[in-house]
C-alpha cells in the first residue's frame, strides 16, 4: 500500500471561510501494489498547482485522524481472520468518515481531490479477490460513497511481478496485510482492475505503470486533460507535451 505521510491540509473549517467556486474534481488512482500511485498523485497534485490550481492529496484508507487509525488496524492484518467481509464493513467505515471530514468539503470549496485508492481498490481486493458478495459490495458503496463518485479514476496496470519487486524495494518496515498474499492473488487483483476500467470507460483510463515515471506522468496528464480539463473547459491549460 502507499506511504506512511498523507494526513489532510484541507478541512471544513478552512473551507468554510472560502468562496465557494463550482464544486472541484474528483480524480482517484487505483491499481496493485508497487503501480506507482502515491507518486504519480503527488507528481499530478504538483503540476496542477502549478496552474493556480488548489489541490488535496489524500490516500485510502486513511485521510482523516479516524480514517487513519483504522488505517492501522487494517494493514496490520489484526482483522484478517474476521474474512474479507468485516474487511470491507471496516475500509468503508473509514470511507465514511474520509469523505465527511476531508474529501465532500475539499470539493464543496472547489478544490480539487486526488485520492490514492478509492472504492475500487474494496470492489477489487474484497469482492472480487474476497469473494464477498457484489451486492454488499455495492450496498456498502451506496452508503459510504452515495453520490461523490470520482470523475475520473486512472488505473495504473503493470505485470504483478514487477509491482511486488517494486513493493519490496520501497519498503522500510514489515510487509503490510496486502502485499503478503501471493503472486496468483495479486495476478487476479490485476485483472479485477482491468474488468473495473472495461465496465466504467467513461470514467476509468488504463495507464500503463510499467515505463519510466516521466513516461507514466505524461499519460496521466493527457487523461486528464482529455477527460476533464479540456472537455469542460474549465482551465485554460497548454498542450500535454509542455510539462
Amino acid at each position: 500500500m502507499c506511504p506512511e505521510k498523507i494526513m489532510p491540509d484541507v478541512t471544513p473549517s478552512t473551507i468554510a471561510s472560502v468562496p465557494t467556486p463550482r464544486r472541484g474534481f474528483f480524480i482517484t488512482l487505483e491499481g496493485g501494489e508497487g503501480a506507482g500511485k502515491s507518486t504519480q498523485s503527488h507528481r499530478l497534485a504538483q503540476r496542477l498547482r502549478t496552474f493556480g490550481l488548489h489541490v488535496q492529496e489524500t490516500r485510502e484508507p486513511g485521510g482523516s485522524p479516524r480514517a487513519e487509525a483504522l488505517r492501522k488496524v487494517l494493514l496490520s492484518g489484526q482483522v484478517a481472520s474476521l474474512g474479507p467481509a468485516a474487511e470491507a464493513l471496516l475500509f468503508s467505515a473509514a470511507r465514511i468518515d474520509h469523505l465527511d471530514q476531508t474529501i465532500r468539503p475539499a470539493l464543496a470549496g472547489g478544490v480539487t481531490v486526488i485520492c490514492d485508492r478509492f472504492a475500487d481498490s474494496t470492489r477489487a481486493y474484497q469482492g472480487t479477490l474476497g469473494n464477498v458478495d457484489t451486492r454488499l459490495i455495492r450496498a456498502m458503496e451506496r452508503v459510504a460513497v452515495g453520490t461523490t463518485t470520482p470523475d475520473l479514476t486512472l488505473i495504473l496496470d503493470l505485470p504483478a511481478e514487477t509491482g511486488l519487486a517494486r513493493a519490496a524495494r520501497r519498503r522500510t518496515g514489515a510487509i503490510d496485510r496486502f502485499e503478503a498474499e501471493d503472486l496468483s492473488f495479486h495476478r487476479a487483483l490485476r485483472n479485477s482492475f482491468l474488468d473495473i476500467a472495461a465496465a466504467e470507460p467513461r470514467r476509468c483510463r488504463v495507464i500503463d505503470g510499467d515505463q519510466p515515471q516521466d513516461d507514466v506522468a505524461e499519460a496521466i496528464w493527457h487523461a486528464v486533460e482529455d477527460r476533464l480539463l479540456a472537455v469542460e473547459h474549465r482551465y485554460a491549460l497548454p498542450p500535454a507535451h509542455t510539462a
